[in-house]
């Protein structure tokens, strides 16, 4: 089972009872309802209460508590619907109330009694109304509504005429009438009347002249002032496409700052609104995809908003960068329906009535059990002394919460302290074991790309899974999208490669469980550690991070495969397939490897290719006994023994025919290199052999049978494998190598059948050494770990890299993160967590390097159109042909780079 996705550390889960005991605030006052609170209010003497109730008297009401006795006051009546919403305005000293029978009321707070009555344009038609916010330096009261609308209404031009005393608002009279509206405003088509507001026409409408005033009775004895319509140019029709359910107002900075509101509705969308003049005005909008209707909003400051969501989460959003900096799990699947802030301390109320309290660095450091039902409401409340949450829920009460800013002391995983994102996230994804090559584990490798993603949407990305072929594991899809500079079209655009599946762990010769991350002096161990869970988080914790500090001048694409352990099966016509989604790409980033050494940070630069064969040599006949049938048949043993000898001679060269015609000579650069890095330590020949020269291994012989010494196997299977280096032809050497084996069999006259088969492929990559790109990261790794990094080439292959520079017509980096005793594929995997933690810091300086350079370097590549993009292409290519063509002739630096600019197609 995977483990829960939050990436918010549950801080308040301490081993100290005690610690957790003051970790959880006290409650210190439960008030009693009759019925479900949906809304809260506080003034500096009351507590309000709206409040829903089935079959109850006076259900309606808006019960009214006196902060310092904390008994009940009094009940404000007068609504005939639930009331849905309340807000207190401090600097009029009222109070608004939005309830389900499509009015507004406002409540004077010193004397309890009603003032106005405001119903919507539409009236009845208007629906439920959700939500509202009051905006002090504009005397205006915003409202969102069931039929999707925002309305508004000014106190100080709409509400006529001005009493005799100066103050707005004391007469009787109204604003004038609205228009009709063509369909609620109708009559049945069989009457022939025109629309107009007193048609009845709506379910439970009762228009009421306004030139009379309702009994005092309906008001508790007291009658309002004055029933007020909101005029119809007070309207922004379908504001969102569904219920507006919760508001918030920005922070205001003086008298005539700029005035933003924040809505958050039905239709998965939390928008942003200038009403500097009242009318609201779209700036941008929020698209929470898959995470259902937005349910509450709260503001942190001027610049982030936390919206609550139907699925059980809460978006963090960063106004001035316009993007979702983090996404805050608080239960899955369960309505976030109320949420309060203070001091930094974000308070989350859920459906399954559950508080929790998640610091400013989302760590969750409180939960507890609230309610017995659904927490529906909350506020806090500052006092002298210490701040106050007050909750409310369908268990028909109103519940204090006595705040502590104390926190507990954060419990460390296994072996190493203070655990920040990255370490925490990634003791998680170790805990899967996302072991693609064992059917039994293809459920957890695909809990393990399920993570990831919504581990990246939490980080701030747009995440979702991509289908590769059927049984296959997922793609991940992962876009941190960047601030660009006003004076650039378009920011770079870096993809980042890795994989999510690992190789099984036998617990033979670990020293710990190898799928729990535990921590031994200054090393993390687990399986994926290195390769290559680590370097994929690390990457992304390092996008988050200059995501939630607005100095993300790229876009950062993770493409994350869950089969490269075994092939990477079906990535290819998966990526091809969703090529328009994944966009251009600028450069590939790579982090799937190791150090040469312990000491020196590296570069990887170049790759070898492979190819797998497998063989198999069999007879018609079963397993026979040696001491019956030895002698008397052509065993396939010894057919597989000779067949295996033709391919390498004593020297171990390969065989195959005109198999070298095509490696590329080394230059003097890169002998130069090699000696550098061998420095007494190896030899430049085993450098090379191990780096740069192709080279065959005969991986296994397999026999059927019991493999008992008497018996003579009737199959015999055995698997080879080529390494290939520049300027080697993949296809080539595949069907020079399969050709081969059958020449060689045939000569070998053997009435045994002889079996091939090509079962996985995959190119040599030469990076380029001289571009923009490359001194971007080598000045990173550089300035980060305070000496040049070596430049190394590897002899493993990764396909996916050739693979993907040629569709994308980009080159890529591969920065290796681990050192060369991390122990890859062996027991005991480890990275250094100092290693970790610099490739984190390596890639905020490669971005930065990136962003502020990219436009003077690639002015001539804006890769913002097709013909571009296509040039891209065509340059990479030109390059890979130029390079060719010098290693043929012989020339020296056949890897060096052709300019960006230079003038190829006249």
């Amino acid at each position: 089972m995977a483990p829960h996705p939050s990436l918010s550390r549950n801080l308040w889960q301490s081993e100290d009872a005690n610690a957790v005991q003051e970790s959880t605030p006290r409650l210190v006052h439960s008030l009693g309802e009759r019925r479900s609170v949906l809304s809260l209010a506080v003034s500096d003497s009351y507590i309000f209460c709206g409040s829903q109730g089935q079959d109850i008297p006076a259900s309606q009401d808006i019960p009214v508590w006196d902060r310092r006795s904390l008994r009940l006051k009094d009940s404000l009546r007068g609504h005939t619907g639930f009331v849905l919403a309340l807000i207190y305005a401090e600097d009029e000293k009222w109070l608004f109330s939005a309830s389900g029978d499509s009015t507004v009321r406002v409540w004077c707070t010193t004397t309890l009694s009603p003032l106005y009555v405001i119903s919507p344009y539409l009236e009845t038609g208007a629906g439920d109304l959700f939500s509202l916010a009051w905006v002090p330096s504009l005397r205006t009261l915003y409202v969102g509504c069931q039929n999707t609308s925002i309305q508004w209404f000014d106190f100080n031009t709409d509400l006529q005429p001005p009493s005799p005393t100066g103050l707005p608002g004391t007469g009787t009279s109204t604003p004038r009438q609205r228009d009709p509206h063509k369909f609620f405003d109708s009559y049945p088509q069989y009457e022939r009347k025109p629309a107009d507001i007193y048609a009845n026409n709506g379910p439970g409408a009762q228009p009421r002249s306004r030139d009379i005033s309702p009994p005092a009775s309906e008001c508790g004895g007291k009658s309002p002032r004055a029933f007020l319509n909101i005029p119809a140019e007070n309207v922004v029709e379908f504001a969102h496409f569904g219920y507006i359910y919760c508001m918030a107002l920005l922070q205001e900075e003086g008298r005539t700052s700029r005035v933003r509101l924040a809505t958050g509705g039905g239709d998965e969308f939390i928008k942003i609104w200038d009403c500097s003049d009242k009318t609201p005005t779209e700036l941008h909008a929020f698209e929470c995809t898959n995470n259902g209707a937005i349910y509450s909003l709260v503001v942190k400051d001027d610049s982030t908003v936390f919206a609550g969501c139907q699925d059980g989460s809460v978006k963090v959003l960063d106004l001035d960068t316009k993007t979702i900096v983090r996404s805050i799990i608080v239960q899955e699947g369960v309505d976030v329906l109320s949420l309060s802030m203070v001091g930094g301390d974000l308070y989350a109320c859920s459906a399954n009535g559950k508080v929790q309290r998640f610091s400013a660095s989302f760590d969750c450091t409180a939960s507890w059990t609230a309610h017995d039902g659904i927490v529906l409401s909350s506020i806090i409340t500052e006092d002298a002394v210490r701040p106050t949450l007050i909750t409310g829920g369908n268990d028909h009460h109103i519940k204090m919460w006595e705040l502590s800013s104390s926190l507990p002391s954060a419990p460390s995983p296994a072996g190493f302290d203070t655990p920040d994102t990255l370490t925490y996230a990634l003791s998680k994804f170790i805990s899967i074991p996302s072991v693609s090559s064992i059917s039994s584990h293809r459920e957890d490798c695909r809990q393990a790309a399920i993570w990831l993603k919504k581990c990246l949407a939490q980080l701030g990305a747009t995440s979702q899974l991509l289908p590769t072929e059927d049984g296959k594991n997922p793609l991940v899809l992962g876009t941190f999208t960047g601030v660009a500079a006003k004076d650039k079209e378009h920011k770079p655009r870096v993809l980042f490669y890795g994989h999510y599946d690992v190789i099984p762990a036998p617990s033979d010769g670990w020293d710990t469980e190898p799928f729990h991350m535990t921590g031994r002096s200054g090393y993390l161990y687990g399986r994926g550690c290195t390769d290559n869970k680590g370097p994929i988080l690390a990457v992304a914790c390092a996008a988050a991070d200059l995501l939630a500090a607005r100095k993300l001048g790229v876009d950062v694409v993770f493409l994350v495969e869950g089969e490269e352990e075994c092939g990477s099966a079906g990535f290819g016509e998966a990526v091809k397939k969703h090529k328009d989604l994944i966009g251009h790409i600028d450069a590939i980033l790579v982090s799937n490897s190791t150090w040469f050494g312990e000491d020196t940070p590296c570069i990887t630069y170049g790759l070898r290719g492979v190819v797998h064969c497998s063989l198999e040599i069999s007879n018609d006949r079963p397993d026979l006994h040696s001491g019956i049938e030895g002698g008397a048949v052509v065993e396939p043993l010894v057919d597989m023994v000779h067949l295996l000898a033709t391919l390498t001679d004593r020297q171990q060269q390969v065989l195959v025919p005109s198999f070298y015609d095509r490696v590329r000579k080394q230059d003097d650069a890169e002998r130069e290199r090699f000696a550098q890095i061998a420095n007494g330590n190896s030899s430049t020949s085993t450098l090379s052999s191990r780096w740069r020269e192709p080279a065959l291994t005969v991986h296994s012989i397999d026999i059927s049978g019991p493999r008992n010494a008497t018996v003579i196997p009737g199959t015999i299977k055995s698997q080879v494998s080529i390494r290939i280096v520049p300027d080697q032809d993949l296809d080539t050497v595949a069907k020079s190598l399969c050709q081969h084996l059958e020449t060689s069999f045939e000569a070998l006259k053997s009435p045994n059948k002889l079996k091939l088969a090509v079962k996985h492929t995959a190119d040599w990559w030469l990076g380029e050494l001289d571009g923009f790109w490359f001194d971007a990261l080598e000045n990173a790794v550089a300035e980060e770990w305070g000496v040049r990094p070596l430049r190394i080439r590897e002899g493993g292959s990764i396909p996916s890299i050739p693979f993907l520079e040629k569709q994308f017509g980009c080159h890529a980096l591969h920065l290796p993160m681990g050192q060369s005793s991390d122990q890859a594929h062996l027991p005991n995997e480890r990275i250094s967590l100092d290693n970790l933690r610099k490739g984190k810091v390596i890639l905020y300086l490669l971005a930065s390097r990136v962003s502020r350079q990219f436009g003077s370097h690639f002015g001539v590549h804006q890769f913002n159109s097709m013909s571009s993009r296509l040039a891209a292409l065509r340059w990479f290519l030109v390059n890979r042909l130029v390079s060719a063509q010098r290693s043929a002739s012989g020339r020296k630096k056949a890897d060096a780079p052709i300019s960006p600019t230079a003038d190829l197609f006249p």
